[in-house]
């Protein structure tokens, strides 16, 4: 058994990023520009924005953070977006989620401009995913593919399944997977007798929200596991979705909770920064 240490590419990937971005403003004058909008006080969005903004900062791109108040109107919070958008300077907008219950979620990412969506959640950007001509794509599955790339896991005519149909994760990992000629599978909550159809799964990506939900009796042997979980146990300790230590004693590959998935998801999104930031001076 192998684990995936996505801690450690995150790392490799933020290093090659840095010089490239150097070479950038060497040869160009451009320097990647990245804004993450904030509101409110959530603690665990203020960790996540923190990680980000000092992801940007190592990378040597340009990088602000927007804090505003919960009680920010959704027409303010519009103005803002749009303020950003018609900004030459930034080459990405990230709004934080979730916001407060009075602004409307869907509203908010439609005002990003698709060039500047680096979190690849534009309907516009969704659409080219699908249509086989992906532009900026959700940053965990793109994350998923440098880790199936980095540790040279054939994915072609495999059978792959995808537990959880999210707009972030399950959909989008469903189409990179079928991009890589896999045969996909989308499972969820709801689906009936889903251990027996994961033991037939030669990739099994798990991003369902539910603490150690998968154990070993869904696993085939040698099957590849990938853990997109972010959970709290009883005792405030942080799990993946994979019960991890039954699980690593059949699956060939896997990625641990934390140090698999989490680190690679703000690296690609700083990938996608600087490639916009490219697509914008060519």
């Amino acid at each position: 058994m192998t684990i995936i240490d996505g801690k450690a590419l995150a790392a490799k990937m933020q290093s090659a990023l840095a010089e490239k971005t150097a070479t950038l403003k060497e040869e160009t004058g451009l320097v990647p520009g990245l804004v993450v909008i904030l509101v409110g006080e959530d603690p665990a969005s203020q960790v996540y924005v923190r990680n980000k903004e000092r992801s940007a900062l190592a990378a040597g791109f340009r990088s602000e953070v927007v804090r505003v108040p919960e009680t920010i109107s959704e027409l303010e919070l519009l103005d803002l977006i749009a303020r950003y958008n018609q900004d030459e300077a930034w080459h990405g907008i990230l709004v934080q989620l979730p916001l407060p219950a009075h602004i409307n979620e869907e509203k908010v990412l439609l005002a990003i401009d698709p060039d500047k969506d680096v979190d690849g959640f534009h309907p516009t950007n969704m659409g080219k995913l699908w249509s086989g001509h992906a532009v900026m794509i959700p940053s965990t599955p793109a994350g998923i593919m440098e880790m199936f790339k980095e540790y040279a896991i054939d994915l072609e005519g495999k059978s792959a399944l995808v537990i959880g149909r999210s707009n972030i994760v399950g959909k989008p990992m469903a189409q990179l997977l079928l991009d890589a000629n896999a045969t996909v599978t989308i499972a969820h909550s709801r689906t009936k007798n889903l251990p027996e159809l994961a033991r037939q799964a030669d990739i099994l990506v798990v991003a369902i929200g539910r603490g150690h939900f998968v154990t070993k009796d869904f696993v085939k042997p040698g099957a590849v596991v990938i853990d997109v979980g972010m959970n709290r146990d009883e005792n405030g300790k942080l799990i993946g979705d994979v019960k991890y230590d039954e699980v690593a004693e059949v699956a060939s590959f896997i990625t641990p909770v934390p140090g698999g998935v989490g680190p690679m998801t703000i690296t690609m999104l700083m990938e996608q920064t600087y490639e916009a930031c490219v697509r914008r001076g060519e």
